[in-house]
């Protein structure tokens, strides 16, 4: 099939995901054809450095030939089994003991689901049922953050944060409540120290849960760094404060680590590298290297415990998905975590996360470049109409749209959130590799900003 037919079929049939459906039609898709190593390659043959590790996911880089072994194997062996009804598979039973020996301590309980968005649907109904269980029928809600992502299903998209994934679908539902992102540069008042900023967004928790009621407010949900809100670092005390009020008045901590989790920020999960003590763990991307759709929620065993004679009384616990725990998704997963460890991919994000960092900081100075931040192997460059004044560009997210569709002409893919652009690389990124990718940034930087002193014209 030609490339033009397969774009036309595309653009014809496809009803694509975070995308402009308008726009779409007008411009049609650049279709990815196969991928190697830290680079993916379209259907016209054209190279791109992949510098979001495809959605914050490839962990170990394309084409890797064990998890394709793994998958194959197997395929061949048990393709499909549930885990319904006290059914069991030796992949979904290994990995569940794995993740509980890699997780923060305390997170022995593993439930599989096949995406992050029905992680943390999930999540919102284990809390639910725990709370039922123990008598706190009102102990509901969840709170949650401006530019927060946990998802875009009805539930998982009411925690979300964010408004181009709420308007015009009715959310967020009623039960979800936000405070504000832990975002120094943007949301710090005049002359405020970061140790104030932290103790006012303390406060600001604090009284929510006040004015709510503790008694109504059942969980508090966060990214370690929060990612598709603008991979923005918390400052430093952050989240001692905010498991610090969550434990005064009984509301369970849990850390969404969909983007964090298996080495992303140098530590195995991101609670480890902030000094998060979660009740409850999500995890999902990484786990396969996004190689075979897979997520995890990983609970303490008081919760467990409560839960389980909850289904005992009930006589059954009513939950569950055709595909979770799916062999296939497991024994990647297992492979793909046997590949991190083995080639010490965890210490190698943090050595070369830094040395991503340290590139992108070169760019400080630059005439639009208001902040540089990151941690581990994860950074954005936020772009500003004034670095003086922090002023946004207007419309928002203007020039971000077209930094990224101008990087593609230069073999990069990267993503904008608004006008913040994100870097995220399959952690098996080398060096030379990072000083390619900033080459092409660069570049593309450097035409931009000719387009934005020209008046940002439309054509």
């Amino acid at each position: 099939m030609s490339a033009n037919s397969l774009h036309s079929l595309d653009v014809a049939h496809h009803i694509h995901p975070v995308t402009n459906l308008r726009r779409h039609e007008r411009q049609g898709p650049i279709v990815i054809d196969r991928g190697d190593g830290i680079y993916v390659y379209d259907d016209e043959g054209r190279e791109y450095i992949e510098a979001m590790a495809g959605l914050w996911s490839v962990g170990v880089g394309f084409g890797e030939p064990r998890l394709v072994e793994a998958a194959t194997r197997q395929m061949s062996k048990l393709p499909y089994y549930h885990v319904f009804s006290q059914k069991a598979h030796a992949p979904s039973a290994l990995l569940a003991t794995k993740l509980a020996e890699l997780a923060p301590a305390g997170l022995s309980r593993v439930f599989f689901t096949n995406s992050g968005a029905e992680a943390n649907d999930s999540v919102i109904k284990f809390v639910w049922y725990y709370n039922n269980a123990l008598g706190r029928t009102e102990k509901k809600k969840f709170i949650s953050r401006e530019g927060a992502y946990h998802g875009i299903t009805i539930a998982a998209g009411s925690l979300t944060g964010l408004a181009g994934n709420q308007k015009g679908f009715d959310l967020p539902l009623s039960f979800a409540r936000h405070v504000s992102r832990p975002h120094y540069y943007r949301n710090a008042l005049p002359g405020e120290s970061e140790a104030a900023f932290v103790e006012r967004l303390g406060k600001e928790l604090e009284d929510l849960i006040l004015a709510e009621g503790p008694e109504t407010v059942a969980a508090f949900i966060g990214e370690p760094l929060m990612g598709a809100g603008g991979v923005i670092v918390p400052p430093k005390g952050y989240w001692q404060k905010v498991q610090e009020i969550c434990r005064k008045y009984d509301v369970l901590v849990i850390a969404d680590e969909v983007i964090n989790g298996f080495g992303r920020l140098g530590t195995m999960f991101g609670s480890e590298a902030l000094g998060i003590d979660p009740d409850i763990l999500v995890c999902s991307k990484q786990i396969t290297s996004s190689y075979q759709p897979l997520a995890a929620v990983l609970i303490k065993d008081e919760i467990y415990q409560a839960i389980a004679d909850q289904s005992e009384k009930l006589g059954t616990f009513g939950h569950g998905y055709t595909t979770g725990a799916h062999p296939v998704a497991t024994a990647v997963a297992l492979e793909n975590l046997a590949i991190i460890e083995e080639r010490g991919l965890v210490a190698r994000a943090a050595a070369m996360g830094e040395y991503m960092r340290a590139g992108l900081a070169r760019f400080a100075d630059h005439p639009l470049v208001g902040e540089v931040r990151g941690m581990g192997l994860i950074a954005a460059v936020e772009l500003v109409a004034d670095k003086e004044t922090k002023a946004r560009f207007d419309p928002v997210g203007k020039v971000g749209l077209k930094l990224f569709d101008r990087a593609h002409d230069h073999g990069l893919i990267i993503r904008a959130i608004g006008d913040s652009i994100a870097f995220c690389p399959p952690m098996i990124i080398t060096e030379a590799q990072i000083d390619e990718m900033l080459r092409r940034f660069k570049i593309t930087l450097d035409e931009i900003t000719d387009w934005v002193n020209a008046g940002m014209p439309d054509a």
